[in-house]
């Protein structure tokens, strides 16, 4: 994650984002009086809590993790040393809910007051916002849709049934039972206080549906290359071969040019949700400062979709230096999108991190994957990020099985 943490706890990174103050604020207002301090309280230190138990679960199996508090919600995102199992992710998701849960049950016992008793006020405001940030959010996040944690606990089960498809049948999924739960709620004048829980998960949804994995395109690597390497060098497209467009980063950076960053961002993300197959090329001689300045448009977490754009932009981030974030994204992404160019992404961002056993698993799961060994030979061959493990064993053992 970009930026110096607030603090750390227990070794963890926590970045506080201006969102989440903001979103204390809004809850203390909205409540007001004593209730509102105690559910504004009671949500900071769960959803803390919550992100502490996702942070020691990935901490166990190996990776760095770290967390941000964000508006509506925080998240803990971590490298993994090596790919995690499914039952390991699985792990993870489950971790969060279950640490609130169980901690926010033992206080509310302490507090001598059962978390099963529905009329809780009657035992005060502590009681009631316990309750409500404690095991009622806690197991709404296993409610099995996405970005929910129940939802990545079934994607992780779901991959192993349909691999390659199980992202977009479980977002679908996702859509239609969120909107399904919608309608319920606000037909209903006994639940019609419940129905701000779905604007978070059909935020998401809504913004990082995106169909299959595209096809690749019958477009000439070295014209799409160089025509988009000449738009950023003229701020011409006259040399775009038919078919093919300029990159949504040479248009977002036009609009940011134009004092429109609004738009520049909703061009970035839209295409994430795109379900055509790619007809762009990706931004390989764009300025770097152009693209920290796009970057930091994205909203948090990083949007998700359509692989061919995750690729591009775990590519971007490395571009702008910003390694951690690079590794982060592209091994998030490699669990649902087993390919070499990513693996290859935090392969390379660990080796300049200086991380040489997480840069050579990762080699290892780019090699497993299969998707495009001519790349990972060029890479092991001329990639300057790799010249620190040449002399390793391990590396030079994997280079000879490319060659078999």
């Amino acid at each position: 994650m970009a930026g110096k943490p607030a603090f750390h706890l227990f070794g963890f990174p926590i970045h506080v984002r201006p969102g989440f103050l903001m979103f204390m604020a809004l809850v203390v207002f909205a409540n007001g009086g004593e209730l509102g301090l105690w559910i504004a309280g009671s949500a900071a230190v769960f959803t803390l809590l919550h992100e502490l138990g996702h942070a020691f679960a990935a901490r166990a199996t190996g990776a760095r993790a770290e967390i941000a508090l964000d508006f509506l919600a925080g998240y803990a995102s971590f490298v993994p040393t090596r790919p995690l199992k499914r039952w390991e992710r699985a792990g993870i998701s489950i971790a969060g809910p279950a640490t609130q849960i169980i901690i926010s049950v033992a206080v509310l016992s302490m507090m001598g007051v059962s978390a099963t008793d529905v009329d809780l006020g009657r035992d005060g405001a502590a009681a009631l916002a316990i309750w409500w940030t404690g095991p009622v959010m806690g197991l709404f996040n296993l409610v099995p849709v996405l970005p929910l944690d129940g939802g990545h606990i079934v994607l992780a089960g779901l991959d192993a049934l349909l691999p390659g498809r199980s992202r977009m049948v479980m977002l679908w999924f996702s859509l239609g039972a969120t909107i399904a739960g919608a309608v319920y709620l606000f037909t209903d004048s006994r639940y019609q206080g419940f129905a701000f829980f779905v604007i978070f998960p059909l935020m998401f949804q809504l913004q990082m549906l995106s169909a299959r994995p595209g096809r690749k395109t019958s477009r000439k690597p070295s014209l799409g290359a160089n025509a988009e390497a000449a738009a950023w060098r003229d701020d011409q497209v006259v040399e775009m071969p038919e078919g093919l467009l300029p990159s949504p980063w040479f248009r977002a950076a036009q609009q940011l040019r134009q004092g429109d960053p609004d738009t520049a961002c909703h061009v970035l993300v839209a295409d994430f949700a795109d379900s055509e197959p790619p007809n762009w090329w990706p931004p390989d001689d764009a300025p770097p400062e152009t693209l920290l300045a796009l970057v930091a448009l994205l909203p948090r977490p990083l949007p998700r979709g359509r692989p061919y754009s995750e690729l591009a932009l775990a590519r971007v981030l490395q571009r702008v230096g910003d390694h951690r974030d690079a590794a982060k994204y592209a091994a998030e992404a490699f669990g649902t999108s087993r390919i070499t160019a990513l693996a290859l992404v935090v392969a390379s961002s660990a080796a300049v991190l200086g991380d040489s056993d997480t840069a050579i698993n990762w080699l290892r799961a780019a090699y497993d994957a299969d998707t495009d060994p001519d790349s990972l030979t060029l890479s092991m061959d001329q990639g300057t990020q790799f010249d620190g493990l040449r002399d390793d064993p391990r590396f030079e053992e994997l280079r000879r099985r490319l060659d078999e």
